[in-house]
């Protein structure tokens, strides 16, 4: 037969030998099945992939399938939809195949391949820019449910964890759920290489990633950045999440705010197969209640057309004194599924009202660190507030050319309004004291973006080749505004209450900018030796524009940039179980903004390159996986001087570091999830060599992540869950002149799902910060953009019940 079997798709986890075969279906059900074999009843099995399809048609049908996954790599098939014996359902199936079903026993069969005929024909597989539009795929979650073997890699597609040369996790709906992740920053928490560096109870979430920061703005939606909300964005409009390790702007292309540490991907709900109608009922101390709705259905002829429908609303009071979140979110997905196209939209709104969100401590150049122990109460004054308001929408569309030839396009708009009422925390003393000085800051942003591309297999020879073309398009405008009121003294330690602002001391001045970034990538997947040898060569060209005025005046610091950016990468499946991968990535930035925190905020500076070298191994124990990697990143460097308090670029840092992840069942019923990193993050170049050899702020030497969930054998449903959380000291400075302590966190949960009446309901309690410590959980984003202290939340006590039907 033909071997256009290209980019593979599993249909199981591997195993010890790669000839063992996965068991589909339910034996139990093989007498019946034995009865029905020449009895007619009505199918409907989507088409897709052959294996897929395969597997719902056994199930529906109630008998035993035995199949090789390496038969149907690759295949896919036109579906079923009518009245059919088993047999003649199997037939239509895998008609074009070139495989064949035999019985081996009463209800049970197994998949061979058929005796070698000229018109034995292999069609090609598809994939899908972003994610599967089946949710009820989920990108075929790996043992334990926690993780996904597939994840989407934009100008890739989508790819198996083993034949992917870079480091990448995709994390489920049900690690979602699991943890009763409200926002990304609560997912998070479970990658060693990601840390939040923003309070909890803040204005927004901040990440970094491989010590590097990212900002919610390069957060990807289905491969799209901009999409998402700025500030904060709710996980129960996610069915993945994917996080890519190291740049990725030959993925994605470049983002708005120039991440380089790595990329964050939230793939949407889809409708499954299966009607999904779920309602959960939440609590969070101190006495924030909510509820949730999730609703799916498929209608029409195969079940083409397909709803999903997730809404949110909750309120109330939060551990910290004053402060109260009110936020709402819904998202309404559609799409359709046909043998050729595919379509899809997302529409959704978010709003987001914080009273006495936190910020970040600064640490003046006269203060020593802060006791984080001793900050007992919120520091934030009552009348400050955080309200945002983000409408959003996406479609995408792919359409099948032909059977080695695929187009695809994606189209996303935003349009946010935040209005803030805040003010900074400028430590000055050892005191603790601190001066308030009101702020109103408005932000009102609009994002266009779009992408489109060609992705073609085909054969030169022994070698594959998966081809990808594409061109991206994003631009944003946003305008700042606001104004300041008369200051107030109050301390870190003992909080005193200021005036509410009344009259402005003065207005800021109306700042408007403008960015367009565009891109075009070529790259080729080239397979050799049976697809054992894999080979990644790609480049993109990239062009950033920025222009900006204030109060109407040509500003002086817009550029117009471009660089065509190589990246590669190799990996070689040494057996069914080890890869070993290597790649390089290279990339262009937008450059640094200066911080609200600098006497230049928003300033913006030129492009910068970064590039990273990274190898690594991935071991897949088929019920358990490993993987490992040491990686380089180099960019400039930046920080806000502790004296002048100017932003601007003060050398190189360098960052060389080890990760080590786990996830998977190793023992049943006991799951486990997390790694740990090492990075060692180096200056050099700096202003008269005076910090050269330092260490890089805000990054620690090591991060630990470790969860584990237990199923209690005596009583089934029901799940002991465990998470450890570790990051060593951090400086807060380039000239290492102070430091935070290393901190730990420890949480503990339980869930338990039973039946009512044909109802599943699913009841999950769990502590964050079991012990109640307090401690400095990050000394701001590493890169000085936005430096000052993360304080760490108090304990925590999440309750849910969820009902299914």
């Amino acid at each position: 037969m033909p071997a256009l079997t290209r980019h593979r798709t599993r249909l199981a986890s591997s195993f010890s030998s790669p000839t063992l075969c996965l068991m589909l279906g339910l034996a139990s059900l093989a007498p019946l099945a034995a009865l029905a074999d020449s009895a007619t009843r009505s199918y409907q099995v989507p088409a897709g992939e052959l294996g897929a399809a395969l597997t719902r048609f056994a199930a529906q049908a109630g008998v035993s399938l035995s199949v090789d996954p390496g038969l149907v790599n690759g295949r896919r098939s036109a579906g079923l939809n009518g009245s059919f014996s088993v047999d003649e359902g199997f037939a239509r199936l895998l008609q074009g195949s070139g495989l064949q079903l035999q019985p081996v026993a009463a209800g049970a069969y197994t998949l061979v391949p058929a005796p070698q005929s000229g018109d034995a024909v292999e069609i090609a597989p598809t994939s899908i820019l972003g994610a599967h539009n089946g949710a009820d795929d989920d990108g075929q979650r790996y043992a334990g449910g926690q993780v996904a073997r597939r994840g989407s890699q934009g100008l890739l597609g989508s790819r198996d964890f083993m034949e992917t040369p870079f480091s990448m996790t995709t994390y489920t709906s049900e690690a979602i759920k699991g943890q009763q992740a409200r926002t990304l920053g609560d997912l998070i928490a479970s990658d060693p290489s990601v840390r939040a560096t923003n309070p909890a109870g803040g204005r927004f979430e901040q990440f970094t990633i491989r010590g590097f920061s990212l900002f919610n703005s390069d957060v990807a939606y289905n491969g799209l950045y901009g999409i998402l909300p700025t500030y904060s964005i709710d996980m129960e409009m996610a069915d993945r999440v994917d996080i890519i390790k190291g740049p990725s702007q030959l993925i994605n292309g470049i983002s708005p705010r120039g991440s380089v540490g790595g990329g964050i991907n939230v793939v949407p709900k889809r409708a499954s197969d299966k009607p999904i109608t779920e309602l959960t009922g939440s609590y969070a101390s101190d006495s924030q209640v909510g509820g949730a709705v999730d609703i799916g259905r498929r209608f029409g002829e195969d079940g083409k057309f397909g709803l999903r429908f997730n809404g949110v609303k909750q309120a109330g009071d939060t551990e910290w004194d004053q402060q109260s979140v009110d936020r709402e979110m819904a998202v309404l997905g559609l799409d359709f599924r046909g043998e050729r196209l595919r379509l899809s939209t997302d529409i959704g709104h978010t709003e987001r009202n914080t009273d006495a969100p936190q910020e970040r401590v600064i640490v003046g150049a006269n203060a020593k660190v802060p006791d984080a122990e001793e900050v007992r109460r919120n520091y934030a004054q009552a009348w400050s507030k955080a309200r945002t308001n983000d409408t959003f929408g996406t479609v995408n569309a792919e359409y099948d050319i032909n059977d080695s030839l695929m187009a695809y396009g994606a189209v996303g708009a935003r349009k946010s309004n935040h209005d803030f009422l805040r003010h900074n925390v400028p430590v000055s003393n050892d005191a603790g004291d601190f001066s308030v000085q009101p702020r109103d800051f408005t932000r009102d942003e609009n994002v266009r973006t779009a992408t489109a591309g060609l992705r073609n297999w085909f054969e030169t020879g022994p070698v594959s080749h998966e081809v990808n073309l594409a061109a991206n398009y994003f631009y944003m405008d946003f305008e700042n505004g606001g104004g300041r009121y008369a200051a107030g003294p109050s301390n870190l330690y003992n909080p005193r209450p200021t005036p509410t602002p009344g009259t402005l001391l003065r207005s800021d001045p109306k700042v408007y900018t403008e960015n367009r970034f565009s891109g075009v990538a070529l790259s080729d997947t080239l397979g050799f030796f049976d697809q054992r040898l894999l080979l990644t060569l790609g480049a993109r060209w990239q062009r950033v524009q920025v222009d900006d005025w204030s109060d109407g005046i040509k500003g002086d610091t817009a550029y117009d940039e471009e660089k065509l950016s190589p990246s590669g990468g190799i990996l070689f499946k040494l057996t069914d179980q080890l890869s070993l991968y290597a790649n390089y990535m290279e990339g262009l930035s937008q450059g640094k903004i200066a911080p609200s925190t600098s006497i230049n905020e928003d300033q913006i500076f030129a492009p910068f390159i970064s590039r990273q070298v990274e190898v690594g191994a991935k071991y897949d124990l088929g019920s358990f996986a490993l993987t490992a990697s040491a990686f380089r990143i180099k960019q400039p460097a930046y920080e806000t001087n502790a004296t002048t308090r100017v932003f601007g670029p003060n050398g190189k840092r360098e960052n060389k570091g080890v990760e080590l992840n786990v996830f998977g069942e190793p023992l049943r019923g006991f799951r486990l999830l997390g790694g740990v990193m090492y990075i060692d993050s180096e200056l050099t170049d700096t202003v008269g060599g005076s910090f050269d050899g330092n260490r890089a702020p805000a990054t620690p030497e090591y991060n630990v992540s470790l969860g584990a969930e237990y199923d209690v054998p005596a009583l089934a449903g029901l799940t002991l869950t465990a998470r450890g959380l570790h990051s060593s000291s951090q400086y807060l400075d380039q000239a290492n002149s102070k430091q935070i302590d290393g901190w730990e966190r420890y949480d503990l949960g339980a869930r338990y799902a039973f039946k009512v009446d044909d109802k599943d309901i699913t009841l999950r309690a769990s502590v964050e910060n079991v012990l109640d410590d307090r401690y400095w959980a990050s000394a701001g984003a590493s890169d000085d953009s936005e430096a000052g202290l993360t304080l760490s939340t108090p304990r925590t006590y999440l309750v849910s019940a969820t009902l299914g039907f």
